[in-house]
């Protein structure tokens, strides 16, 4: 692991369309802690243990600044906290994330910490189940 663990780097995004559309194929596990869902996957890739990606969806919030607000509050939660996760993975394990707001209702940072937190310790257990 690096030094520095609460950053939040390019390599962590998941980007690729390919594993985007398997993420959300089939395969997959998924964990609702409302307002929020995250959806999973291990994969056998190199790279960063855990990518990740965060969706608002337009029909929720038609304005854009309101579905950036969500994404930045959601990603600063998981920078600050994603060692939760971490801690409970292997070093070759590696896991395809996609965080999901599913509420009309904007909210505020400690609301989102708790439930990113919740859900990243769900994630780790539930991967240690199955390894």
């Amino acid at each position: 692991m690096e030094p520095e663990r609460h950053t939040f780097q390019k390599q962590e995004r998941l980007c690729s369309k390919k594993r985007i559309e398997a993420l959300f194929a089939g395969g997959s596990r998924s964990i609702t802690a409302y307002p929020l869902r995250v959806v999973f996957a291990p994969n056998n890739r190199e790279g960063e243990n855990v990518q990740l990606l965060i969706s608002v969806s337009k029909r929720r919030f038609k304005h854009a600044v309101n579905r950036n607000r969500i994404k930045r509050l959601i990603r600063e939660a998981y920078r600050l906290n994603k060692h939760i996760l971490l801690d409970q993975l292997d070093e070759n394990e590696r896991i395809d994330m996609a965080f999901i707001w599913m509420s009309d209702e904007l909210s505020d940072f400690a609301t989102i910490e708790s439930k990113v937190k919740n859900l990243l310790q769900r994630v780790g257990e539930s991967e240690k189940v199955r390894g």
